[in-house]
């Protein structure tokens, strides 16, 4: 596998950094890559995202992590939405103008807050062949009424949501009922007792490489049926 770091430029001023695995196997211009992109509190070195980066290479997707400008600056609150938009477009139109390693096709998605920034680029025009929600952020903490889902019916592709069934920020009976108006293709695979960051419980006797295998697992036969 090879790693390769890149500097994407977003706009005046402002420059974010990339992390890109490439497998041994990937065949430029036919084989498929995935952007993901990390969650509000944490940026992309964190282990959980950094684990599903390299594991998903391993498997044969080039795949590309990212920060958003906020931060790659060092700032704790995230940039507006429609900078992380900005940002999350600006990455996919270098993977795919990137002479050595453009893609045959493309998936997005991330861990929290940038799976949903990539389902907003997906509703917006984006072209992807599907979406992966790594602990999707239906709602704020207890406040169910202020669901994030108003651009889902704009999304043409299928989703795959990997959510935990305690995740403070996802009711899983109000996400079901959600998916369920859905025209696309969507699986939902629930983590038993996982947090909003998959974290179980230590009386079920789970270790958090178990449930990190079992994402991986999960993503990794998904991404195969929909090559």
């Amino acid at each position: 596998m090879q790693i390769i770091q890149r500097a994407i430029a977003i706009e005046t001023n402002c420059t974010i950094s990339s992390v890109w695995a490439r497998p041994e196997s990937y065949r430029p211009g036919k084989d498929g890559a995935l952007i993901l992109a990390h969650g509000a509190g944490n940026g992309m070195d964190h282990p959980f995202l950094s684990h599903v980066h390299l594991a998903l290479a391993e498997a044969g997707l080039l795949t590309v992590k990212f920060n958003f400008p906020y931060m790659e600056s060092g700032r704790k609150a995230p940039d507006r939405a429609p900078l992380l938009e900005k940002t999350f477009r600006s990455v996919i139109e270098a993977v795919r103008s990137d002479p050595e390693l453009a893609p045959g096709h493309l998936y997005l998605g991330g861990k929290s807050m940038g799976g949903r920034i990539a389902t907003l680029a997906a509703a917006h025009g984006e072209t992807c062949r599907g979406l992966v929600m790594l602990g999707y952020p239906l709602h704020p903490a207890g406040k169910q009424a202020k669901l994030r889902v108003e651009h889902w019916p704009k999304i043409p592709c299928p989703l795959l949501f990997i959510q935990g069934s305690r995740d403070a920020l996802c009711d899983p009976e109000l996400l079901k009922a959600e998916l369920v108006r859905l025209s696309v293709r969507v699986e939902l695979h629930e983590i038993p007792g996982g947090d909003h960051s998959f974290k179980l419980p230590k009386a079920m006797g789970r270790s958090e490489e178990e449930v990190w295998d079992e994402i991986v697992a999960t993503l990794r036969h998904w991404l195969a049926e929909s090559d």
